[in-house]
């Protein structure tokens, strides 16, 4: 594909919405739960939630802020409640960046932002090896406490002689990602979210101080097979409201319970605007050694010493669409967070591309899996990024 010369100003990677890390982010979260509990070794951060003996978070894959908003009728329950989100503000939290589940959930668990658990994007490249991985599925695989040492909060909180657990699918019990973002305490699997629900309500009222985690991630992928745009999506956003509410009702006293999600999710068109095939365009791949990240939210990786032509290249075709940065700017930007460990910053791109507007850069040979889903995730903007804090408290 040839792209014409631009006539526009490159969008300004430093206006990009970052997320508000240390006082409204999903990061921020566990660490304002262990202040009230009183679990030591984690570090405070400016969001005060009140404190609580039994404490649940119940993560929805996918239920962002602005896709509840939009369907009232479909979550009267969750939508009752948000007026009360992120302690009593009425406002989303954000996820970090990018807005996708792996990044999220390690930023849920360890209670730190991307750049210091090193989470940095669904696939990344690790510098030691020059191998991208996926971080979702942990291929190839690598040393999960080398890629991630960081303790999470539930580890400290079941140290600190706290009741922890994790209710889920069994399929989740052994896998890294689970065992880097989420582990500690008891694992609990279960195979359906009445279930969970049901569990999670009975752990909670076992112990006099409780700290319990509980997933849902059936709206993810309906969403990413059928868009938010579907009846199946909207039928699995009736479920997550049902579950949230059954969860609330069974609460023990003494209880707060925190609904929240991982990243929203927006429909792009398959059409060759809205969808630019990587694979297909010689412009966009010139000087690129490997793609990463995922179709909303990109690391390029350039070819040795070609990292300032692909930033002109992709700034140049993208960058009335894309946020588009070089690593550098990207890590002052704020984007992963306050500080980007040495560690994690080889597996930023030396270029990070990032849509406002309704496009996605697919790789349809390379990624064809990715490139056939309906609903994608990832970017800045506010459908994907800002995630709901309810609240139910007894």
């Amino acid at each position: 594909m040839v792209h014409p010369a631009p006539s526009y100003e490159p969008l300004d990677p430093y206006a990009a919405p970052a997320p508000r890390y240390g006082t409204g982010a999903l990061s921020d979260l566990l660490p304002a739960v262990a202040s009230g509990l009183g679990i030591p070794g984690v570090a405070r951060t400016a969001l005060d939630l009140a404190p609580a003996d039994r404490v649940c978070v119940f993560l929805v894959d996918g239920m962002g802020w602005e896709l509840i908003r939009r369907h009232p009728d479909e979550a009267p329950f969750l939508t009752s409640l948000m007026a009360g989100s992120a302690t009593g503000s009425g406002r989303p939290i954000t996820a970090g960046f990018p807005s996708t589940t792996a990044t999220s959930l390690a930023s849920v668990g360890t209670g730190l932002p991307p750049g210091a658990h090193g989470l940095a994007g669904y696939t990344v490249l690790n510098p030691d090896t020059g191998e991208l991985m996926n971080q979702l599925r942990w291929q190839p695989w690598t040393s999960p406490t080398e890629w991630q040492p960081y303790p999470t909060v539930f580890r400290l909180a079941q140290e600190a002689g706290i009741e922890t657990c994790q209710v889920t699918s069994p399929t989740f019990q052994h896998t890294p990602l689970t065992k880097i973002a989420l582990s500690g305490g008891t694992f609990l699997g279960r195979l359906t979210g009445e279930e969970r629900m049901d569990l999670t309500a009975e752990r909670l009222a076992a112990s006099d101080r409780a700290l319990v985690y509980t997933y849902y991630s059936e709206l993810d992928s309906m969403g990413h097979r059928h868009g938010v745009d579907s009846d199946a999506w909207r039928g699995q956003l009736m479920m997550a409201d049902r579950l949230a509410q059954r969860l609330a009702e069974q609460l023990p006293p003494r209880s707060a319970l925190y609904v929240t999600a991982d990243h929203g999710m927006i429909d792009i068109p398959f059409d060759p605007e809205s969808r630019i095939d990587f694979d297909e365009d010689w412009e966009l791949r010139a000087g690129v050694a490997v793609l990463g990240g995922e179709a909303r939210a990109r690391h390029v990786y350039a070819v040795p010493g070609a990292a300032a032509d692909v930033n002109a290249v992709w700034s140049e075709v993208l960058g009335e669409q894309m946020w588009v940065a070089s690593r550098e700017e990207a890590i002052a930007a704020g984007w992963f967070g306050p500080v980007v460990e040495d560690r994690v910053r080889g597996r930023i791109g030396d270029v990070v591309a990032v849509a406002r507007d309704d496009i996605a850069i697919v790789a349809t040979r390379t990624e064809p899996g990715e490139s056939t889903m309906v609903g994608l995730h990832g970017s800045m903007t506010p459908v994907e990024q800002l995630v709901p804090l309810l609240e139910v408290r007894t």
